[in-house]
């Protein structure tokens, strides 16, 4: 089974307007490049909270609707399955959602997921829980009969997301980040709290940077699953978009804040290098060892040399 997949890097704004047309240009360069779907990333049509703009306070909701299904339309006529990020509405006084809308090339949204770990302090006072009620739930669709899942950048941080899509048999990750528009003060504050050495030892000048593409590689082998890592490019970005298959090479990437797409097939009957295919389901099922233990006293006694 193939499907060929988009990934997304531009400026994300707090102006709708701009970001739709992103998106719009995108899409079409996408269908022109015969892709399967295109994968946007986090709140890149809405913008994010607390970064791209202050806050929710007299946001234009009736916009975002407006602008989301334009979207929508511009997906069924160009039959492109399309994973979009934005903010989702709640009712009351309830934050919205952190999340991305699955919407097939009919242009109708089958499924929506909501970011599970909003990065901020227990109080909810900081991070994205200041401003995004958490989600509840997985978000399993297939595509050219692959199956797929999604997560939200700093779900990247909880290995125990990555396993349960793996324990549903998930075999394409659309992994949406924005980890971009980083003032130059604050990125060269970070580069020195890094250290020079450590810079150039890891090639990157922040702490996304370094561990946000690491992570992925890793998961990405542990789980033996392909990745699409799409992320804003407003500078400073952290890391362009980028790409990786199921043993942990990143096959693709993009220039760090130069907008684009990065085209990528996933191919499952690609014979592709897994490690732990053997046991990686024993371990999940609680069996913390491979092969066969045994009852030895050499073995039972851990202080004996």
């Amino acid at each position: 089974m193939q499907l060929k997949n988009a990934t997304s890097y531009f400026p994300v704004s707090g102006d709708i307007d701009a970001n739709l047309a992103h998106v719009h240009r995108q899409m079409r360069q996408a269908a022109q490049e015969g892709c399967d779907v295109i994968h946007f990333p986090e709140c890149g049509l809405s913008g994010y909270a607390g970064v791209d703009f202050e806050s929710y306070k007299g946001f234009d909701w009736s916009r975002l609707e407006e602008a989301t299904r334009e979207v929508l339309d511009e997906a069924r006529r160009l039959g492109l399955w399309t994973l979009l990020g934005s903010s989702h509405r709640l009712s009351a006084r309830h934050k919205p959602h952190n999340s991305v809308y699955v919407v097939n090339r009919r242009g109708r949204v089958v499924d929506r997921y909501d970011k599970l770990f909003c990065a901020g302090p227990r109080s909810g006072r900081g991070g994205d829980l200041r401003h995004y009620t958490p989600g509840s739930h997985f978000c399993e669709f297939r595509i050219n009969r692959i199956r797929c899942g999604i997560l939200i950048c700093h779900d990247c941080r909880y290995p125990e997301l990555y396993r349960e899509y793996r324990r549903r048999r998930v075999q394409l990750m659309f992994h949406s980040f924005h980890a971009g528009n980083v003032p130059a003060r604050l990125w060269k504050a970070i580069a020195a709290e890094i250290g020079p050495r450590n810079v150039r030892l890891n090639g990157a000048e922040t702490i996304p940077g370094i561990v946000f593409p690491a992570t992925m590689q890793s998961m990405a082998a542990n789980n033996f699953m392909w990745i699409s890592c799409s992320n804003s490019s407003r500078a400073q970005s952290c890391f362009p978009g980028f790409f990786v298959r199921p043993d942990g090479v990143i096959t693709g990437r993009l220039r760090r804040n130069v907008a684009g797409i990065l085209v990528s097939t996933v191919d499952t009957a690609q014979e592709v290098y897994d490690s732990t295919v053997a046991w990686r389901d024993r371990a999940m099922d609680g069996v913390f060892h491979s092969g066969e233990t045994v009852r030895d006293a050499r073995s039972g006694d851990r202080t004996r040399v």
